[in-house]
């Protein structure tokens, strides 16, 4: 964890008077993610597991559709590169030229296509069933995981489930990020994620909805809010949508019959 923080120190003022401290922030890098030898995107994230954040973004993008399309990866961690070569791009602008983003994932991602997209194209495929307090259960192993988090405060959390546990987890300082490392690793190892729940410390908004039901996945977990056209793209596409989840209570907006009622 160390190459992942940086201390510095600080004035601590509080109601007792004030200290110097040494505060523990969390490292902010870019990536540039190039795509067949054109400079697609730069990401401002954590830099960790930089080749399965580039995956799951191209996948979650759209801009490539499988994993037998990737010829090959690679990575420069010291510059922050990461080089695919895939066959079989898809198109989503109506020619060949890529735009470029600068973003950490907390405001808008980097987007190459647009709701009205995917509207009709998505629909979310399973007759997953859990109860409401598997569900907290999950959220509570969910919020120990991050060390990261807690030494800092500065990164976002996302997680892949099963009704019984967590199968896979990722941190980054954007919530984008941590859920395309995790989708990245599903890609890359050939893990699958059909019947799968993911759980995310952020907001669910209509592009982390997006990247959910890409992925064939039927239900989203977020112990914040979610925005109006994430609950309307949910409705739409198939997915159970959970916010609030903390403590002892949470909101089920759509879909809530794979939620059940405990005994």
């Amino acid at each position: 964890m160390d190459s992942l923080t940086e201390a510095f120190p600080v004035l601590r003022l509080s109601d007792k008077g004030s200290e110097s401290v040494e505060d523990v922030v969390v490292r902010e890098s870019p990536l540039t993610i190039i795509l067949n030898d054109q400079e697609l995107a730069t990401l401002l994230c954590t830099p960790a597991d930089l080749k399965h954040l580039a995956i799951g973004f191209l996948f979650s993008e759209g801009l490539v559709k499988g994993r037998d399309r990737i010829r090959k990866v690679m990575v420069d961690e010291r510059v922050g590169v990461v080089r695919v070569e895939a066959d079989g791009i898809e198109d989503t602008g109506g020619n060949a030229v890529f735009k470029r983003f600068i973003t950490s994932g907390c405001g808008r991602g980097a987007s190459f296509y647009s709701a009205a997209d995917v509207q009709g194209r998505i629909k979310v495929d399973s007759r997953l069933e859990i109860t409401a307090s598997e569900i907290l259960a999950l959220v509570r192993g969910f919020q120990g995981r991050s060390t990261l988090y807690r030494a800092t405060g500065g990164v976002h959390s996302a997680a892949l489930c099963d009704t019984r546990g967590i199968l896979l987890f990722s941190e980054d300082i954007g919530r984008h990020n941590a859920i395309d490392k995790i989708f990245g690793q599903c890609i890359w190892a050939d893990i699958v994620t059909d019947d799968r729940i993911v759980i995310t410390s952020g907001r669910i908004s209509s592009e982390i909805l997006i990247k959910v039901a890409r992925r064939n996945i039927p239900m989203i977990v977020s112990k914040s809010a979610p925005t109006n056209l994430g609950l309307n793209l949910a409705t739409d596409l198939g997915v159970t949508l959970v916010g609030f989840a903390r403590g002892k209570r949470m909101n089920v907006y759509t879909h809530d019959w794979r939620v059940k009622r405990d005994d």
